[in-house]
């Protein structure tokens, strides 16, 4: 007996009128005010001003050493925003949900926040080069330009990016408050997780959340990408349909019999010719004139071949007389 729980597990039969998010006024509102909020974290850590003061007292406090009970379960914790484990579970759950409504914007949504993510994140990272508090080599110093990657914190912007695609891909308002209240605090957790470790600062995090959100927010610029990349694959894919179809007609289905003729080895007569007619005449000759319909020559047959017995075959013959000498006289005595 089937329930609802296992009825929603099966493939819908069409597919689902999804509504695509737009850049409406108060999305874009947000997007200008997280982007602000993001130059505003780089220039303050630029400047060396109160926020650089303020990642040195934390990291300074050491909070890994004040609560080091939570030390065992926040190691694992933070695995929520590392890239690989995190893009796999969500690329799981969104690939079932591209089969069961016959679409492939989940997985190309995906595809395109963490594209953009690796691309932006990256190349500030790199771009500003700033240390870890367990490298830090100056104290009060903002740490930039001497060959590190942690600003901001990709940990933290991955959190936001990938648990925040539930939310953007949800197709009910409900689902999408729920999903947006949880990916909320797992980035949050992950983020002060971070800090807790010392392996980022808090402007690293501060920053982090403002990169993924700017990601997010921007997201719905790219959906007309996305809905032509998802036109040509499927295009694709029919047309690789059709071309193997049409080879499984050409191949045929019967099953070829031990010594017959293999089907295609030679090549067919046309409909309508008639079947050569073939008629022996001189008993002697050994020769046969193929006639064909519409008086058209025929090439002369090959004489027969004449058959040489070999040596094993041929009868024993009997010498004629015998071998001894004859003598003159007969033999007798004296």
């Amino acid at each position: 007996m089937r329930t609802d729980i296992f009825a929603r597990l099966d493939r819908e039969p069409e597919p689902p009128k999804i509504e695509v998010p737009r850049m409406t006024r108060t999305r874009l509102a947000l997007f200008g005010g997280t982007s602000a909020f993001y130059l505003a974290i780089v220039v303050a850590v630029l400047l060396s001003t109160w926020l650089v003061t303020l990642d040195w007292k934390i990291m300074l406090f050491r909070p890994y050493q004040q609560w080091p009970e939570l030390h065992a379960f926040l190691d694992y914790y933070v695995v929520l925003g590392q890239r690989g484990p995190t893009a796999v579970m969500v690329a799981a759950w969104l690939g079932w949900r591209s089969w069961r409504q016959h679409t492939l914007r989940p997985l190309l949504c995906l595809g395109a926040a963490l594209l953009l993510l690796n691309a932006t994140v990256g190349a500030v990272k790199l771009g500003l080069g700033r240390l870890g508090p367990h490298y830090a080599t100056q104290v009060g110093s903002a740490e930039l330009f001497a060959g590190g990657d942690i600003f901001p914190s990709g940990h933290t912007a991955n959190a936001v990016v990938t648990w925040g695609i539930l939310a953007y891909l949800a197709t009910t308002p409900r689902a999408r408050r729920y999903l947006s209240a949880l990916s909320a605090v797992v980035a949050l957790g992950v983020g002060l997780t971070t800090v807790y470790l010392g392996t980022h600062w808090l402007s690293d995090v501060l920053l982090g959340w403002a990169a993924g959100l700017v990601i997010l927010l921007a997201l719905p610029w790219c959906e007309p990408v996305i809905a032509v990349a998802e036109a040509w694959i499927l295009g694709l894919r029919d047309r690789l349909r059709e071309q193997l179809r049409a080879r499984r007609r050409l191949v045929p289905s019967l099953p070829v019999a031990t010594g017959g003729p293999v089907p295609g080895l030679f090549p067919q007569r046309p409909a309508g010719a008639e079947e050569p007619v073939r008629e022996k005449i001189g008993a002697g000759t050994g020769r046969a004139v193929a006639g064909r319909a519409g008086g058209l020559p025929t090439p002369p047959l090959a004489p027969p071949r004449t058959h040489h017995t070999v040596r094993s075959e041929r009868s024993p013959v009997s010498p004629a007389g015998s071998r001894r000498p004859p003598h003159s006289r007969p033999a007798t005595g004296g």
